[in-house]
């Protein structure tokens, strides 16, 4: 009897283990991605990201941009807060360009790089400079976007792409997937800044989600 009882106790604790064990798993979602994790970067370097984001150099590049958008839940209407955005982007000469003392992904991803934190309205926007396409190459122009949400792992977005940008051909422009939404932005020049709004809709064409 005592060895039934103790079976039955540990089948009990095993039991309610794992069922801890997937309460406080997190999704996974988006399918593979090299380096998505290089949004925890900020945990490193002890940022605590806001709203709005300038990226390094934006008071003294050219071309400057702004970006705007609102984070939004699956339903396409409701704000998503506590969503972190991370973006990072090649310099005008198309080099993804470290600083002299790189951390983390910086190595690899450049300098030109932040985050963002949406409040309860879901919005967010960062300052930056136009990147330039990689030399000798004909990738168009583009600014990385991953994500993370509070209860899943991070994942990629479509890059930010810009409708005037002559590389962006028409077959490039079918083959987008349209993760979170469409990625090809209009900039429009309004008080002294080329300016454009993309909002982003979770899992929106992600994988799993």
């Amino acid at each position: 009897m005592k060895k039934i009882f103790g079976i039955l106790f540990s089948a009990l604790i095993i039991s309610s283990c794992e069922g801890q064990t997937k309460k406080s798993s997190t999704i996974i979602i988006g399918g593979s991605c090299e380096d998505c994790e290089s949004i925890l970067d900020y945990n490193v370097l002890k940022i605590n990201p806001k709203s709005t984001l300038t990226i390094q150099s934006f008071n003294k590049t050219e071309p400057k941009i702004k970006i705007t958008g609102t984070v939004l839940q699956s339903d396409g209407k409701t704000p998503a807060k506590n969503v972190i955005l991370y973006i990072y982007h090649t310099n005008r000469k198309g080099i993804y360009e470290p600083s002299k003392n790189p951390i983390g992904w910086e190595k690899r991803q450049g300098k030109f790089r932040g985050w963002m934190k949406t409040g309860s309205d879901g919005k967010f926007e960062f300052y930056t400079f136009r990147p330039a396409s990689y030399p000798n190459g004909r990738e168009p122009e583009h600014i990385h976007l991953y994500i993370k949400e509070p209860d899943k792992n991070p994942y990629y977005m479509d890059n930010y792409l810009f409708d005037d940008d002559p590389m962006l051909t028409s077959k490039e422009r079918k083959s987008i997937d349209k993760r979170g939404g469409f990625g090809i932005i209009k900039l429009e020049h309004k008080n002294g800044i080329s300016t454009a709004n993309r909002d982003i809709i979770l899992g929106l064409n992600i994988p799993d989600y």
